[in-house]
């Protein structure tokens, strides 16, 4: 019963549901014979201290009738130390799940023997303590524990650096902003809705190497939407072609305290894989309705909503720029990508191949 007491109350329910679900072919057959006797667990500790004790009550009382007073308490003791405490927590504590896997039939049994005096006072510690206690981790205790089980640690883990950075990396993640990750409206490439598209403007995007470069109303903090590079390549640099006059996609717009696991979810759902870091007093209310919105001037002017006709190219232009202004009464402060969160999941730079 001592050494039970040890190697069964040792064994919390997380790591018994771990190994029945994820160990080895023995450790999941172990697990689940001893999950059902472990999980009211002061049931249990009652009913191994109630045995326990009157083991240790009953050996100097039959001793006592076979040899003088202090021979029985010698030996009683002797026994008790050494094959009653010693011994079996020792190796309880070492073996604990095959063992009590071996002996949970007799622990039931002992359970349903000692029930009347048992379930009275496992309830009264479930009254006082609480009926569980499920240790789980925290997310910082998560990550010293794959931090300890990395082969880096030398402590026999599994786990090459790059798992373990990305298990971290994960768990950062919740923790980040937008403002950890995104790139600086003074370091992105924007251009002028006004610039013209000729031999030195098309070098320049050439040279910058970029997808997609963000467009600029008046000023650079005035993100009004984006081009994708490669709807230039019909473009003749000598045309000198005015960037309001090919297709420009909006551009959704994320506050600067917003979790990059919300993030990176607006970018799975394919809408876009860029978006404009704006200010947390943002109103951004219509980012969502018009992220994926192309103002077209080369094709048919849209149909104004009101249904009285067509509106012209440059009023759509304006009436899109208009929108922007009037929705986000704010200056832009960043520019962040899919990468730039896929890089906080890894823990490290994507470099380009260009």
């Amino acid at each position: 019963m001592s050494g039970l007491t040890l190697g069964l109350m040792s064994l919390s329910l997380v790591d018994l549901e771990v190994l029945a679900k994820s160990g080895t072919p023995t450790d999941r057959k172990h697990a689940s014979k001893i999950l059902p006797v472990v999980r009211r667990q002061h049931l249990l500790l009652c009913t191994l201290l109630i045995c326990n004790s009157a083991a240790m009550e009953a050996l100097p009382i039959f001793l006592d009738s076979l040899i003088t007073a202090w021979g029985a308490i010698l030996v009683s003791v002797t026994l008790i130390l050494l094959f009653g405490e010693i011994i079996p927590q020792a190796v309880c504590s070492r073996y604990g799940l095959a063992i009590g896997a071996k002996v949970a039939p007799a622990v039931q049994v002992l359970v349903w023997i000692c029930f009347p005096v048992a379930y009275p006072i496992s309830k009264l510690l479930d009254f006082l303590f609480g009926e569980g206690n499920e240790a789980l981790f925290r997310r910082a205790e998560l990550k010293t524990l794959v931090d300890l089980h990395g082969n880096e640690a030398g402590k026999g883990g599994e786990l090459t650096r790059d798992e373990t950075m990305i298990i971290t990396g994960a768990l950062e993640l919740s923790e980040k902003t937008a403002r950890d990750a995104m790139t600086p409206i003074s370091e992105t490439f924007v251009i002028d809705i006004n610039a013209k598209l000729d031999r030195n403007l098309m070098r320049l995007i050439l040279e910058k190497g970029h997808s997609r470069v963000p467009v600029y109303y008046q000023h650079p903090t005035n993100i009004i939407g984006l081009i994708l590079v490669k709807n230039l390549l019909t473009i003749h640099p000598e045309d000198e072609v005015p960037v309001k006059n090919v297709s420009i996609r909006r551009i959704p717009r994320v506050f600067e305290t917003m979790p990059l696991y919300d993030i990176l979810n607006e970018f799975q759902k394919g809408h876009s894989h860029m978006a404009v870091v704006v200010k947390h007093q943002c109103d951004t209310e219509h980012s969502t309705e018009e992220r994926d919105v192309k103002v077209d001037i080369d094709e048919e002017p849209p149909r104004a909503r009101n249904g009285l006709g067509t509106c012209s190219q440059k009023f759509c232009i304006s009436m899109m720029i208009h929108s922007l202004m009037t929705t986000e009464e704010c200056e832009a402060t960043g520019i962040i990508t899919l990468e730039d969160v896929i890089e906080e999941l890894l823990q490290e730079e994507i470099y380009d191949e260009t």
